[in-house]
């Protein structure tokens, strides 16, 4: 079961006194077995930049958590390149999905 967590209290998703980490070789990127707070360091822009992610696993609820059902600006840079989305549920995505990930 997932923790309860309120995306608009993240504490440090704006907070300029951490550098952003460029993970400039990272292509593929797999973060389904991780806690909530490893997937928001991975996916917000202000944390981390992505630029050749194109292979992206991770958990659907956590990723519409993080992505706050895939509207939040600070992810979406990273999901540019992303060309596969593997999620463990089964799962139809929505037309936000396919917005948020124009390379999918």
């Amino acid at each position: 079961m997932l923790q309860s967590w309120d995306v608009n209290e993240w504490q440090y998703d704006n907070n300029s006194t951490f550098s952003v980490i460029e993970y400039s070789h990272l292509i593929s990127l797999d973060i389904t077995s991780v806690h909530l707070d490893y997937v928001a360091q991975f996916l917000l822009e202000t944390k981390a930049h992505l630029p050749r992610l194109t292979e992206l696993k991770v958990s659907y609820d956590q990723l519409k958590m993080v992505t706050m059902n895939f509207t939040r600006d600070a992810t979406q840079r990273n999901f540019s390149k992303v060309k596969r989305l593997i999620v463990e549920e089964s799962t139809v995505f929505s037309k936000d999905v396919y917005q948020y990930f124009p390379s999918l």
